[in-house]
């Protein structure tokens, strides 16, 4: 800065007050001392110095990993949410057919998602139809999760038993 100073300003953070028509409320609004683009650090004599050049490559370097990793695990927990919806239909169609006296086995396999075990079990009065499947967890290299669903259904009266 030069040895001339503006009329009206002693340095430090200089203060506006604003107020809007008929509310009565105030605002105040600072600024940094010397205005404009340099001091905002935008010249290389601005308050940062040439010590912080670089900074931000270095915090992005930190932080994206970190963001990365946020990323791939919602994700993966979309995916899970998505399956198991899959997993779901599927355990209710079994369940379904199978109470009517089709085979529930082969009505989940169309409705269940990739690689899923469906398995239907009945007793006296109800069928119990359960679907599993796999779900990949922040891509191929990390074990698999497994969603499952469970749909219960009672034996139609009058039909042939249930069939697994």
């Amino acid at each position: 800065m030069t040895g001339r100073r503006r009329a009206g300003r002693q340095g430090g953070v200089r203060q506006r007050a604003a107020s809007s028509p008929g509310t009565g409320i105030s605002l105040r609004t600072g600024g940094l001392p010397g205005g404009g683009p340099a001091a905002l650090g935008a010249s290389s004599g601005g308050p940062w110095g040439a010590g912080e050049r670089g900074s931000f490559t270095a915090e992005l370097a930190a932080g994206l990993p970190a963001l990365v990793l946020l990323l791939f695990a919602g994700l993966t927990a979309v995916n899970a949410v998505t399956t198991r919806a899959g997993c779901l239909d599927a355990a209710r169609e079994a369940a379904l057919a199978a109470s009517r006296g089709e085979p529930g086995s082969a009505a989940g396999t169309r409705y269940a998602p990739a690689g899923a075990r469906i398995t239907v079990t009945a007793s006296d009065d109800q069928v119990t139809a359960t679907v599993r499947a796999p779900v990949r967890a922040l891509g191929a290299l990390l074990p698999r999760i497994t969603v499952s669903a469970t749909a219960v259904a009672a034996v139609e009266p009058g039909l042939p038993g249930p069939q697994p």
